[in-house]
This record gives C-alpha cells, structure tokens and sequence, in this order.
C-alpha cells in the first residue's frame, strides 16, 4: 500500500528529495507533437523560469533538474534552518510574492489598530506560512499550478495539465544523491535527445558545463549559475552550504557515465574512473545500473541497506523496501 506523502518527506534525515511531474497521459505537452507537428519546446523554459523564481522565495535550492517533453525531475535541498532564521517581516514578504494576503494581515502591517486575538491570528498564520516555505509539497504546488493554467490559456482549454501529484524519493546519503544527479542530467542523453550531457538542453548540467567552461575551468562557487544550489566540496568542518562534491570530478563523473552507457557499449567499464566513485565506495558496474534504473528501481526511500533501516525503524515500517538498495551499500 503506497505511504502518506508525509512518510517519505524526513527533514531529520536527510534535506534531499528527488521529485518528477508527468504530463496528463504522458502527451507532448512540453516538447514538439509528432502527430501534428507543433511545437511547445518553450514550456519547457516556462518550468525552469518558475522553479528558479520560487527557489528565490522558498527556502529550498535546487540541486539538478531536467525538463523532457512530457515530464520533468528535480532534485530539492530543503534549508529548514534558513526558514527557521527569518523574520516575520520577511515571512510575510516572500508569502505576498506567492498569494494575496489576508485584510486582518494587511491591517497589521499598516499598523492599524487590531486586538490581540486578530494578532494571535496573524502570528498564527505566519507560523503557518513559514513552515510551507519550506515545504516541498507547496513548492511543487506552485510550479505546477501556474504551469498548467498558462499551457491551458494557451490551447484555448480546460482540465488536467499534469497526470496527478509530483512522485517523490527520499536520498538518504551522498551515494544516493550523486547516483540520482547523474540520472537526471543524463536523461536527454538516454531518450536520445542529446549525444552528450553538455548538449542536453533544459538541463542543469548544460548550465554548469557552460559557466565552468566560462571559468577557463576553475570550479569555484561563482562558477554556479543563478537559482542552482553550488558545489561546495568534499564534507569538512566548517563546509559553506552546497552539494558535498567538488564541481569538476562530478562533471567528469557525469561524463564518464554517459559513455559507459552508450548501447553500443553496454557492460563495458573504461580503465579510468572518476576519483568520486572511489570516494563514495561504490562499484563501478553498480553505479551504471543506479544511474540507468534509478526511478524505475528505487522507490520512496533511497540510501545505503543501514540509512535505510534506520529510517524504516523510526517510520515504524514492517519490512525495508527496495532490496536491491543494496547496491548502495
């Protein structure tokens, strides 16, 4: 029986979560309908826009994504402490960006005299607001929602744009996290839409490629384009906020993935590996099959045989799922 959408959101645990939308049937809704030959390959630019619009007002990053022509992934880095640091003020300013607010709140802020019970109500509701600031279900709530009344302004329709709610997964540790990057970013390059990562249009890769190109190289936190969350490097004390790999082995490693999986090279593991799969411990053969199989094969909750337990234990889960999981570990 599928769990609650709350069960598979543990803040605790990890602040990673890999999330997919589908369009209604899977049609080309975002990419060009081979039927009629229209073209709606500026949707896709219409997802990316919004998801970085909303990674500005949320306290939530974004990791990678990929926009295809009827779905898109994207990984989330939840930031509860930087939520918790707001304040009320600033709640509330970046609430009105997303939502009209309330007359008793307007009243507040216009130092208008109100009771104490219409202030409890207000001081209510920024609780409220603070915590769906960062919450992935609002955010995916707020991608999709204008998406879908825009793609239908534009057809001269009504009903469902999206198959139905976002599909989310848990990623539990760094070897989950670095497998499921890479799945996304090498999507194009799996449904034949690109040769290499690089030339993967709509994709975060393609925007990291091309500003570490820009750089001459130097991976450096500027390097990082606008509304992706940086590379940080490898964990340390007193590590800056961002992804726990170094930029340049992860480009390479997306690199080296993408020709090992080539159909014409299926199996076949070249003699130099990046630095990064030695670091995570991870077999080169099981790495292939995580970035080639990871939505298909992992479901939910995603991380090493002990991450997962433990999580399943607190959850109050009867069995662990995903026994291929060990793979990860």
């Amino acid at each position: 029986m599928p769990k609650p959408r709350k069960a598979l959101v543990l803040l605790e645990e990890t602040p990673y979560y890999h999330c997919v939308s589908r369009c209604v049937r899977r049609a080309f809704l975002c990419g060009v309908d081979a039927h009629t030959g229209k073209s709606y390959e500026h949707r896709r630019q219409w997802i990316i826009d919004r998801m970085k619009l909303l990674a500005d007002i949320f306290a939530i990053d974004i990791c990678s994504y990929a926009v295809l022509s009827n779905h898109y992934h994207v990984i989330l880095h939840v930031d509860s402490g930087c939520a918790a640091k707001w304040s009320d003020q600033e709640v509330i300013e970046r609430w009105e960006l997303l939502f009209s607010l309330p007359v008793i709140v307007q009243r507040y802020l216009g130092k208008e005299p109100i009771t104490q019970a219409e202030r409890d109500t207000v001081s209510e509701l920024i609780i409220k607001w603070r915590i769906r600031l960062h919450d992935i279900s609002w955010f995916m709530r707020c991608v999709n929602e204008p998406i879908a009344r825009q793609a239908n302004k534009e057809d001269g329709c009504t009903g469902r744009y999206w198959e139905g709610r976002y599909k989310s997964q848990a990623l539990l540790d760094e070897k989950a996290l670095a497998a499921c990057m890479a799945y996304v970013d090498l999507n194009p390059v799996r449904a034949g839409m690109a040769e290499t990562p690089e030339q993967s249009e709509y994709t975060s890769f393609k925007e990291r490629s091309y500003f570490f190109k820009k750089n001459s190289g130097r991976a450096k936190e500027s390097n990082t384009p606008n509304g992706l969350l940086p590379f940080a490097g490898y964990l340390r004390k007193n590590m800056p906020k961002g992804l726990p790999f170094r930029l340049k082995d992860y480009l390479e490693l997306v690199d080296w993935t993408g020709r090992a999986i080539l159909e014409n090279k299926r199996g076949y593991i070249p003699d130099h590996q990046p630095p990064v799969l030695e670091r995570l411990q991870v077999d080169p053969k099981h790495w292939l099959y995580m970035t080639q199989h990871f939505e298909s094969r992992f479901k939910g909750l995603v991380g090493a045989s002990h991450a997962l337990k433990a999580v399943c234990r607190k959850l109050e889960f009867r069995r662990t799922p995903n026994p291929v999981l060990r793979l990860l570990s």
